[in-house]
């Protein structure tokens, strides 16, 4: 007999070491740590003093919103995104049910179709992933084919608000700390989480605060 899985109530939280952004207090705490270590984060605090919570819930369709979201503008994403809702094709077992010109019709190619099938098929336990390490978070969703590291870190930071994750494969904190650091080049992924440890244990708020000063700094230089 299969055992049920536990409902969002009753699943176990991440482990104790692993701090969870639940609201701006808590970010406004890891933003007062990052500011009284390091002078060079202090200086973009003071310029953006007021950095996002961006929580959202987890689950099948914030990691479908992911894959929908991949090489295509945020207003083509969320009109696919719409009509998958209006297809129910956020449920994986609508997914698994659903035919390729059904998915077609929402307007998926045949590679998105090709990723969600295998999130839908991965058919991951939810709660039991809330309760992982933040690595082993990252190493099953990379195993589904489509998501890649950047999407799962992303997931952990925001879906699970995981404090002490950063994405160094992003682009503009890449841009962001070439430019707050004082750089002579733009630091590469492998570069770039060797700089973020130094952040640790609110590299999450490190990155909230890092995206907000490349936002600062494109308008100061008209970018």
């Amino acid at each position: 007999m299969t055992k049920p899985k536990p409902s969002p109530s009753s699943a176990p939280m991440p482990p104790p070491a692993e701090r969870v952004i639940h609201s701006l207090d808590d970010v406004a705490e890891g933003a007062a740590w990052l500011a009284a270590r390091d002078p060079r984060l202090a200086a973009a605090l003071a310029e953006c003093p007021d950095l996002p919570l961006r929580r959202a819930g987890d689950g099948f369709a914030a990691l479908q919103r992911a894959i929908l979201g991949q090489q295509v503008s945020v207003a083509s994403a969320r009109a696919i995104e719409a009509r998958c809702v209006e297809a129910g094709l956020t449920d994986p077992a609508r997914v698994r049910a659903a035919s390729d010109d059904d998915m077609r019709a929402a307007g998926l190619s045949r590679q998105k179709i090709r990723y969600i099938r295998a999130l839908a098929e991965a058919d991951l336990d939810w709660p039991a992933l809330r309760a992982m390490p933040t690595d082993e978070v990252v190493r099953t969703l990379t195993a589904i084919p489509g998501i890649g590291t950047w999407t799962a870190e992303i997931y952990a930071m925001f879906n699970l608000g995981r404090a002490d994750v950063f994405a160094p494969g992003d682009l503009a904190l890449q841009e962001a700390a070439r430019l707050l650091l004082d750089l002579p080049h733009r630091p590469k992924e492998r570069e770039m989480r060797e700089i973020a440890e130094q952040w640790s244990p609110w590299r999450g708020v490190a990155a909230r605060l890092l995206w907000a000063y490349y936002r600062v700094a494109k308008d100061r230089d008209g970018i």
